[in-house]
């Protein structure tokens, strides 16, 4: 559904990546939502004292396999569905999503026990899943956050959108099948939640770089990289190959003196996410444009 807001003013940013205490709010009464039809009976039932199938949730049982599959949550929140005060760090609310995604079902009512006046029930997994996933994405998006809950149970970070239209047009196939799988790492790896591993897609684009400055047709490396600027640039823009080149020696230059490819005491750390993002986005750029003028690599 889509709210008459944002068809007037159009959607938020999505920018957020902290679960604040709305967003929780929602999450948590989604979930409790979910406890009560009994859609978690998919996988935690509660059986029918006659044995004649599942009724509901053991939300209980929900609960301690959630806890031994996201082990911050055992002494830092209560159950949601016990109205508990704490909130989770971020990460751990994102993982709770996909562990609920994992066990929901769509409950369907099966014959009537009017002794214990309840109905049994099936489940319908894939449609139980696809209503979750579509009510998390609203939340999401309806507060600027940049995740998405996917089809398949995982949570993507939304990058930047000017980064996430060149890393969904992005293709890489040359000839050197490491430095693809270099390249496919760091792509896959920079839209992930959790601010650690993107500093790993960083520091593989890093080393990406360096090794595409020896794929060109020099003798040696200063050379072979001299070779595909030169390429990239060709024989009528000499003004663009100087500024390429600047550029090269600029992010040859911020990875040697910050904590990307080196970790040595005094290096500087890349601070924050959004540092991340600018960085990523800068190096991924000139690669791709060097990739694309150098069909032979």
């Amino acid at each position: 559904m889509t709210y008459f807001s944002e068809k007037e003013e159009g959607d938020l940013p999505r920018d957020k990546e902290e679960v604040g205490e709305g967003v929780w709010g929602g999450i948590k009464a989604l979930i409790t939502a979910r406890i009560d039809d009994g859609s978690f009976g998919a996988t935690y039932a509660l059986s029918c004292e006659d044995r004649r199938g599942p009724i509901g949730t053991d939300a209980d049982a929900l609960w301690q396999a959630m806890r031994a599959e996201i082990p911050d949550l055992q002494v830092r929140v209560l159950p949601p569905w016990y109205h508990g005060e704490d909130m989770p760090r971020t990460l751990d609310a994102l993982d709770m999503i996909q562990f609920c995604w994992r066990c929901v079902g769509k409950p369907i009512h099966q014959s009537y026990h009017p002794y214990f006046q309840h109905y049994h029930l099936r489940f319908e997994v894939e449609e139980g899943r696809e209503d979750f996933r579509t009510d998390i994405n609203r939340i999401f998006r309806r507060n600027g956050l940049a995740y998405e809950l996917k089809e398949d149970g995982s949570i993507e970070r939304l990058v930047p959108p000017v980064l996430r239209e060149a890393l969904a047009s992005a293709y890489f196939h040359t000839r050197d099948s490491e430095l693809n799988r270099m390249l496919e790492t760091a792509r896959s790896k920079i839209g992930d939640p959790g601010e650690e591993i993107r500093r790993e897609a960083l520091e593989k684009l890093w080393d990406a770089w360096e090794r595409l400055k020896t794929l060109g047709t020099g003798s040696d490396k200063k050379s072979q990289a001299i070779a595909l600027l030169d390429a990239t640039a060709g024989a009528s823009s000499p003004i663009l190959r100087e500024a390429l080149e600047r550029e090269a020696r600029e992010l040859s230059w911020i990875g040697n003196h910050m904590q990307i490819r080196h970790s040595e005491k005094g290096k500087e750390q890349v601070a924050k996410g959004e540092h991340i993002d600018y960085l990523f986005h800068r190096l991924f750029s000139l690669i791709q444009v060097i990739l694309r003028l150098n069909k032979e690599i």
